[in-house]
């Protein structure tokens, strides 16, 4: 037997709307198809308010009291409520956090290419971690790695203005710093 280990996206929890019979509380604040205040309905009187018009009684906020009540298309609603969800969740934007990694013997070559491509995550709207890991003897260089990694950053904000989300620190092994775009 085959083991699946395919990781499976979190269900986001839909907000539900309760309407007509699922509605529980005994009395409610009921408005009206246009908006308008009707008044403090018994939740029964209301439903038939709303059949009577070929309409569902929706309940938009439950936390107060009375908890609030409209009479609307439930089909209607829910398609624009979801459609809502739709457009806000295509405008969003993930800030990512890009890592460069510099070495204490990097060429200037190196060097240049690095830079291009630290503006690039900037330009595209991510977090870069510009690190040197020291190794073996490196690590009693720490001062000149700092100096490399500085002088990187000011190449970086020469071409492009940047914000320290995190100044240059040493970290055990590892020397870094946080930049974006300011």
């Amino acid at each position: 037997m085959r083991i699946s280990r395919r990781r499976t996206k979190p269900v986001e929890p839909k907000k539900l709307f309760r309407y007509n019979e699922a509605i529980q509380a005994p009395q409610l604040l009921v408005l009206g198809a246009d908006g308008k205040n009707i008044g403090v309905l018994n939740t029964g009187e209301a439903i038939r308010l709303a059949r009577e018009q070929e309409m569902d009684l929706v309940e938009i906020n439950p936390k107060t009291d009375p908890p609030v009540a409209r009479i609307m298309n439930f089909g209607q609603f829910a398609y624009q409520q979801e459609k809502a969800a739709r457009i806000q969740k295509a405008h969003q934007h993930v800030t990512k956090t890009k890592c460069v990694r510099l070495s204490l013997r990097i060429g200037q070559h190196d060097l240049e290419i690095k830079r291009d491509q630290t503006i690039e995550f900037l330009n595209s709207g991510h977090k870069v971690k510009v690190e040197m890991p020291l190794r073996g003897r490196e690590n009693q260089q720490g001062s000149l790695a700092k100096d490399i990694v500085q002088k990187f950053i000011n190449e970086v904000s020469a071409a492009q203005p940047i914000k320290f989300d995190q100044a240059i620190e040493r970290m055990g092994h590892i020397i870094s710093a946080i930049i974006f775009k300011g």
